[in-house]
């Protein structure tokens, strides 16, 4: 406890003394249970900012971006502010964001997941478009059933996984009427694949292409699914005007 205290008084803020001094006694928890925690950074507390407000979103920004230089920043606002948006409306309640970045080409990693609550990135790879959304670069969508093409927007993901003809998959809710609300009924679902990978973008300068789906590799599919099920977000970004300019979940 001497020690602890020595380290407290270099820190002048209530809320990094909080968070030090549960750090401290969750490593004595672990020492004698034998538990595994994780932080996402050392002495780095979470955001313990009201959310939805300016001062939460710009913490957010800052949390992610302090260890994650891999999404745009304009890209990661717009994707935080549609979070807030859902949860205003009730539709999800669990601190975590998944990104998809369309506009990047397939053999680069596209997509993130985000542990919102402590600006951690838990997952950072790549994720398929459709067929008929075009080759290494996505560039048409629809919300059509049989297009075979992606749809952008926001979506939430169903409460629980199933396995299916691609195996173990999790179904996506589309929020926006005309854009992606078809995607439940078109069967557009996170699932793992043989054709996304490192080879098959070695071999082919892409990975392959599914019927609409967001495709990720057959070994992260299950842990990825099982991490962002029952009710989270996900945030498949498109640089499409009409869309940027009306969405109600990006005011």
């Amino acid at each position: 406890m001497k020690l602890i205290n020595m380290m407290l008084s270099f820190f002048s803020t209530n809320r990094i003394k909080l968070f030090i001094i549960t750090t401290c006694y969750a490593a004595i928890i672990v020492g004698i249970t034998g538990f595994e925690l994780h932080f996402p950074g050392f002495f780095t507390p979470p955001n313990l900012e009201k959310p939805g407000t300016q001062a939460w979103l710009d913490r957010e920004m800052q949390l992610i971006r302090s260890h994650d230089g891999t999404i745009n920043t304009h890209l990661l606002r717009l994707s935080l502010i549609a979070y807030l948006n859902v949860e205003k409306m009730g539709l999800s309640h669990k601190q975590l964001l998944t990104v998809i970045d369309y506009s990047k080409p397939s053999s680069e990693k596209r997509l993130w997941v985000f542990d919102l609550k402590n600006g951690k990135t838990l997952f950072y790879t790549w994720v398929s478009h459709g067929k008929n959304s075009g080759g290494l670069n996505a560039s048409s969508f629809s919300n059509s059933s049989g297009s075979l093409k992606s749809s952008f927007g926001v979506f939430v993901t169903d409460d629980e996984p199933y396995t299916g003809h691609n195996g173990y998959s999790l179904r996506l809710r589309g929020l926006e009427a005309g854009v992606n609300d078809n995607a439940y009924r078109r069967a557009v679902v996170v699932h793992g694949s043989w054709y996304v990978n490192s080879d098959i973008i070695q071999r082919y300068g892409q990975i392959g292409r599914s019927w609409g789906c967001p495709a990720v590799s057959s070994e992260i599919a299950p842990s990825l699914i099982n991490t962002i099920k029952d009710d989270t977000v996900v945030f498949a970004y498109y640089p499409d005007h009409g869309w940027l300019s009306h969405s109600k979940f990006l005011n």
